[in-house]
């Protein structure tokens, strides 16, 4: 029987973007930028609160990366390396070791690669996980 593992992330709204903090077990992960709250409309909004299952997901633009494929009226939302919600992500997630306003974070690939080891080796040994937003 496969383990089911969840990470947290706890958000805080605000008018430029949606900040983050993932966590696992109760230990610190990253933090995240996303768009600000737009009513899970595609590409200008964050995703819902709620649980998602975390899946290798490989589109022709990126490298394999943590996808979020089961969100409702959506697809294509990524975990993936960005500094800025409002330019670079259009509903996706992006890590940060560092945030610097409401939309903006440094050192987002130090983060994505913390948060890809962790993830691969859970999938690694069988394992499914979870994405709980709150």
């Amino acid at each position: 029987m496969k383990t089911k593992h969840t990470l947290k992330l706890v958000r805080k709204y605000g008018a430029e973007g949606t900040n983050g903090t993932i966590t696992f077990n109760g230990e610190h992960i990253c933090h995240t930028i996303k768009l600000p709250d737009s009513n899970n409309i595609q590409r200008i909004s964050c995703i819902p609160i709620g649980q998602y299952k975390l899946e290798k997901i490989r589109y022709q633009w990126h490298v394999e990366q943590i996808g979020i494929p089961h969100v409702l009226n959506r697809e294509g939302i990524l975990i993936h390396a960005a500094n800025s919600a409002l330019d670079e992500l259009q509903g996706c997630i992006a890590p940060e070791t560092k945030l610097t306003g409401e939309d903006r974070g440094d050192y987002s690939g130090n983060a994505l690669a913390k948060l890809k080891v962790l993830v691969y080796s859970l999938w690694d040994m069988g394992d499914e996980v979870y994405l709980s937003i709150r």
